[in-house]
């Protein structure tokens, strides 16, 4: 997968109070994703644009749009990647 189909399928970080201690407490980052996007599309993007892997996803429909929970091998990885992508 290259960066422009990444971008396409991970739209946003989406940030509030309980996504920050998803964080830390869990290893996990939301993130707002394309509707039609799947499990193994969403860890693809990651890894593409982020070059992390993930451990789990966990996918919800919400009136924001589709939130994927991204899963770290530990949070000091989590905690890294959301300063790289501005949460932090």
């Amino acid at each position: 997968m290259n960066v422009d189909q990444a971008m396409k399928i991970i739209i946003k970080p989406y940030i509030t109070e309980k996504t920050f201690a998803m964080i830390e407490n869990e290893s996990k980052i939301c993130f707002i994703v394309d509707r039609s996007a799947n499990k193994s599309q969403i860890s693809e993007a990651v890894m593409a644009l982020y070059n992390q892997e993930t451990t789990k996803i966990n996918t919800a429909r919400t009136i924001y749009g589709k939130k994927a929970f991204v899963q770290f091998e530990n949070t000091e990885k989590a905690r890294d990647l959301a300063t790289k992508i501005g949460m932090l």
